[in-house]
């Protein structure tokens, strides 16, 4: 069966086959999966493991059945879990929540940000070793990898070559001998020395990389080492300035779990030794300043206009080329409520100097309503004097009917604010950022899926 890499993983083509089921038909599978309640699971989660379904929480879930397992991604400034319905309806509930536990694992221990190595299926297998070394055997999909417990056998393996078998048996040998509880990095070293690995990437050297084959270095269908229960293909795509405001998000999301967590004691079943691990993790100061610059950037859409340029004196010739003529126009809303402090004020307008360059920003105040007559547009060379035009409450569905009817199209919103106050209509066809109040939080925990929030630091470093 033929296999198809997307930008949200591997794409199967043919009639579906589930990983540990390959017995089952495709009638029976689909009979599973209109039974099959997502929300229902995730409901469970939340009340026997609360940090898991915290992290899980943050993400926007999307079904898509032309998948073969689930997985995360980051796309279009959403952090997605994707995943079949036809994977997922096979298992009893114990598994399925053990899968989504490993999911969120992978995001808490930045598997899938900072720490990613080389060749990546290696680092994939080193990541579920650690991960599903926590836990039980109740709730292990067969199909994945845990220490000290052999592959699964393939349902076709008897027709695979005398060769592809034997390494089959040393690759399933290695995971079996292996202890459980090492941190990823050791399983990858230890793997990477593994004479079996060696000769399953040398096998697969130079293949892939092709349209509808798997990336490079990774076995394909019928081949050792091929399968697993998740995808993370996309992830080695981003670029620096994505990968940097990416690893800031998933850390600002499972640094809010895990205070909640060690606020309420409920951690559930995350291991001892896994919730230090996740502290430390997250003990870095997020760089709020990476995110509002990356929000900035990413709205800066360009009208293209054609050109003509000499490329350089040592290749004589004219090329075709392209000029950028548009700066984005990003409307501000000041909240006027009182609780936004002058030390916010100077972070926030301390940081928008240095980007003014890249777009037009517009002011304006509000509270219950938006203050028309207080708009500014900011220039680093101008500046703009800011003055307290309205004292009421806070009440942002104010800045959603502003932003709707502005005679300005603003291809993006930022609002500054403490928070206080409830969730405001949906921005659809605008790309919303909240820069909050050093100390605070929404009031409200389910943003719509794109919003962006900011959260700047508590002090201040003067010169």
């Amino acid at each position: 069966m033929a296999n198809e890499t997307t930008e949200t993983g591997i794409r199967q083509k043919g009639e579906y086959k589930h990983p540990d089921f390959p017995e089952r038909s495709l009638e029976r599978l689909k009979s599973d999966g209109a039974k099959f309640d997502f929300d229902a699971h995730a409901v469970s989660l939340l009340f026997n493991e609360p940090f898991y379904a915290d992290i899980l929480r943050s993400l926007h879930k999307t079904e898509d059945n032309s998948l073969p397992t689930l997985g995360v991604l980051h796309k279009d400034n959403t952090m997605l879990m994707f995943w079949n319905r036809l994977f997922l309806a096979a298992y009893d509930n114990k598994t399925v929540g053990g899968i989504f536990k490993h999911e969120a694992l992978h995001l808490a221990l930045e598997h899938t940000t900072t720490r990613r190595y080389q060749p990546h299926i290696i680092w994939n297998w080193a990541t579920d070793l650690a991960i599903n070394s926590t836990l039980t055997m109740e709730e292990f999909p067969p199909c994945a990898l845990k220490p000290g417990v052999k592959f699964k056998t393939p349902n076709d393996f008897k027709n695979w070559a005398p060769d592809q078998q034997a390494l089959h048996l040393k690759l399933s040998a290695l995971v079996e001998s292996l202890p459980p509880d090492l941190m990823a990095e050791e399983y990858f070293g230890r793997l990477m020395d593994d004479p079996a690995i060696k000769e399953m990437l040398e096998k697969q050297k130079g293949k892939g990389k092709g349209k509808g084959e798997p990336g490079e270095g990774e076995p394909g269908p019928g081949e050792p080492g091929y399968g697993g229960m998740d995808d993370h293909a996309g992830w080695d795509e981003l670029t620096d300035e994505e990968r940097e405001y990416v690893s800031g998000k998933v850390r600002q999301a499972v640094k809010e779990a895990q205070e909640r967590a060690d606020s309420k004691n409920s951690w559930g079943s995350v291991p001892v030794g896994m919730r230090a691990e996740i502290r430390r993790r997250v003990q870095g100061e997020i760089d709020w300043k990476a995110v509002l610059r990356h929000f900035i950037g990413t709205t800066n859409r360009a009208d293209r206009i054609g050109s003509i340029y000499r490329a350089n004196k040592k290749y004589p010739g004219i090329h075709p080329g392209t000029n950028r003529d548009h700066r984005p126009s990003i409307g501000i809303y000041l909240d006027q409520s009182g609780s936004v402090s002058d030390l916010a004020l100077e972070l926030f307008f301390g940081e928008l100097c240095s980007l003014s360059s890249r777009a037009d920003f517009y002011l304006y105040n509000f509270d219950t309503s938006v203050d028309e007559a207080s708009e500014k547009k900011w220039t680093k060379s101008t500046g703009v004097k800011l003055e307290r035009t309205r004292c009421g409450g806070t009440d942002f569905n104010a800045t959603v009917e502003h932003m709707k009817k502005s005679k300005r199209k603003f291809e993006g919103v930022i609002i500054l604010t403490d928070g206080g106050a409830p969730k405001p209509d949906s921005a659809r066809g605008y790309r919303r950022c909240w820069v909050l109040e050093p100390g605070t939080d929404l009031a409200f925990n389910d943003p719509d899926a794109k919003d962006i929030i900011v959260k700047m630091k508590k002090s201040i470093v003067r010169n």
